[in-house]
């Protein structure tokens, strides 16, 4: 092979590290960009409670973030076996938080989502026993009416 050759392959992998970082960094910004704003998570224009939680698990889709976080993952881990970036740390502790803000996000969508099945029961039984209490109180009413008599 000649040093022309060797030069021009040098050139090309370099080249193809800096599209790989690229392609990496263009992954990580869609993936923050998917992922829901802060005042949408913060704030709500619901009624009662059960719309609190529903709007809000909602607020709480990552969207294309997971698939994006994929793709930042896949061409991080080629470049990385390949020895292609010169420093990867920045896009390693990015890829760490992006990953922590995701599993964030999913822990705390199972936790309204628990709260979305068990408030409307929780209603429930608080109506039953309101009634319950209101039926005491009619027949206590009644044993006094008929005490009277």
């Amino acid at each position: 092979m000649s040093q022309a050759t060797l030069g021009d392959d040098e050139e090309l992998f370099g080249e193809a590290a800096t599209e790989m970082r690229a392609d990496v960094e263009s992954s990580l910004e869609d993936a923050w960009g998917a992922l829901p704003d802060a005042d949408d998570v913060w704030e709500t224009d619901a009624d009662n409670v059960l719309g609190v939680l529903n709007g809000l698990n909602s607020a709480l889709e990552v969207g294309d973030a997971e698939a994006h976080l994929r793709d930042a993952k896949k061409w991080f881990t080629m470049g990385q076996r390949a020895d292609a970036f010169d420093d990867a740390d920045d896009l390693k502790a990015e890829i760490a938080d992006l990953e922590a803000a995701i599993a964030d996000l999913s822990r705390a969508s199972e936790q309204v989502g628990d709260l979305t099945s068990t408030i409307p029961a929780l209603r429930g039984t608080l109506e039953d026993a309101g009634l319950t209490d209101d039926a005491a109180d009619d027949d206590a009413g009644d044993d006094a009416d008929e005490a009277e008599e």
